[in-house]
C-alpha cells in the first residue's frame, strides 16, 4: 500500500504543472486583456483613457511581457511565496479575496458529498435487496426527477418553498449581518442555517446517480456463487450483505466520487448565481467577464488543485477497498 500511495503522489506532481499551466495559457491567450477590458468600459460611459495612460497601466500590471514570463512570475509566485497575483478589479491581492470564497466553497461541496452518501448509499443497498418491491419503485421515480430536474430549476423552486411556506429567507450562505463579519460561533450557526438548502439542491442529481450505480452494481453482486455459498455455511443475511456484496459494488461508486466532486464544484456556478451564494463561482464569472488574469486564473488552477486532491483521495480508497487494484498495479 506504501508503494502505490508513493505512485500516486508522484503522478500527482505532473499533473498540478500542466494544471498550472493550462489554466493560466486559458486566460492569457485570448486577444485583448483587463486594460482593453476597462477601456472600453470607460469609453461606453464617455470617458475615453488615452493610449499612453493605457500602455502604463499595462506595463504596471506586467501585461505587456512575453505570456511565459507572466506565466513563470505568476507560478513562481505561488510556489515560492503563497502569492496568488494581484486582482485588477478588486484592486487587492488575489488571496485576500480567493481564500474566504474558496473555504466556503469547500465546505458547500464537503457538505453535498456527505448527503449524497447519507442519502443514496442506505436507498442503494434497500432498492438492490428489496428489488421491485413498492419502495423500490418510489426511489426508482424520484431518482430518474432527481436525475431530470436541472439544479438551477431546483434551487428556484425549493427557495419559492422555503420562503413562501415557511417564511424563511435562504438567499445567500449568510444572513445580512454576518455577511462580512469576522467569524465567531453565532456566525458558525448562521452558516449552518443556510447551508442546508444549497446543500440539497447540489446534492440532489448526485444522490439519484449513486443511487442508481449502488442497486445495480448490488443486484449483479447477490446473485454469485461467494453469496450462495456464504449463505449454505450458515452466514447471517445482514452480516454477509455488508461485508461482501456491499464491499464489492461500492468499487464504481468510491471510483466516481471524484466525477461527482467536479459536478457539485462546476455545476454550482449556476445555482450560487441563482441562490446568492458567497462561494468561487460568482466570482470566477466576474473574473473571466472582466479579464482578471491573476485571479481567473488562481480560482481555475485552485478548483483544479482539488480536482486532482479528490482523484488521488478516491485512488488511494479504491485501493484499500479492494486489495486487488493494488496487486495489479504493482
Amino acid at each position: 500500500m506504501g508503494s502505490f500511495m508513493l505512485r500516486r503522489i508522484i503522478y500527482v506532481i505532473p499533473a498540478l504543472i500542466a494544471v498550472s499551466l493550462i489554466s493560466f495559457l486559458v486566460i492569457a491567450i485570448p486577444p485583448g486583456d483587463y486594460v482593453d477590458r476597462l477601456a472600453e468600459l470607460r469609453a461606453a460611459s464617455g470617458d475615453v483613457i488615452p493610449l499612453a495612460e493605457q500602455q502604463a497601466t499595462r506595463a504596471a500590471y506586467g501585461l505587456d511581457l512575453p505570456i511565459m514570463v507572466q506565466y513563470w512570475d505568476w507560478i513562481s509566485g505561488v510556489v515560492l511565496r503563497g502569492d496568488f497575483g494581484y486582482s485588477f478589479s478588486f484592486n487587492l491581492p488575489v488571496k485576500d479575496v480567493i481564500w474566504p470564497r474558496l473555504g466556503l466553497t469547500v465546505v458547500l461541496s464537503v457538505a453535498s458529498l456527505l448527503f449524497i452518501w447519507v442519502m443514496a448509499i442506505p436507498i442503494g443497498i434497500y432498492s438492490a435487496v428489496r428489488r421491485y418491491s413498492a419502495g423500490d419503485y418510489a426511489f426508482t421515480f424520484l431518482g430518474f426527477l432527481g436525475l431530470a430536474v436541472p439544479n438551477f430549476l431546483l434551487a428556484l423552486a425549493a427557495m419559492y418553498v422555503a420562503f413562501a411556506v415557511f417564511g424563511m429567507n435562504v438567499g445567500g450562505l449568510f444572513s445580512p449581518e454576518f455577511v462580512e463579519a469576522p467569524w465567531s460561533w453565532a456566525r458558525v450557526v448562521d452558516l449552518l442555517q443556510h447551508l442546508w438548502l444549497p446543500m440539497v439542491v447540489l446534492g440532489t442529481s448526485g444522490t439519484a446517480s449513486v443511487i442508481r450505480i449502488i442497486r445495480a452494481n448490488l443486484m449483479d453482486e447477490l446473485h454469485k456463487p461467494y453469496v450462495t455459498a456464504a449463505r449454505a455455511k450458515g452466514m447471517g443475511e445482514f452480516g454477509l450483505l455488508m461485508k461482501y456484496p456491499v464491499r464489492h459494488a461500492l468499487n464504481p461508486f468510491v471510483s466516481g466520487q471524484n466525477d461527482i466532486f467536479v459536478d457539485i464544484v462546476s455545476g454550482g456556478t449556476i445555482v450560487a448565481i441563482v441562490m446568492g451564494l458567497q462561494t468561487t463561482g460568482p466570482l470566477l464569472l466576474d473574473a473571466l467577464r472582466t479579464q482578471d488574469m491573476h485571479m481567473a486564473a488562481s480560482f481555475i488552477l485552485m478548483l483544479s488543485v482539488l480536482v486532482v486532491i479528490g482523484t488521488l483521495f478516491s485512488d488511494l480508497l479504491l485501493a484499500w477497498l479492494d486489495p486487488r487494484i493494488r496487486y495489479q498495479q504493482g
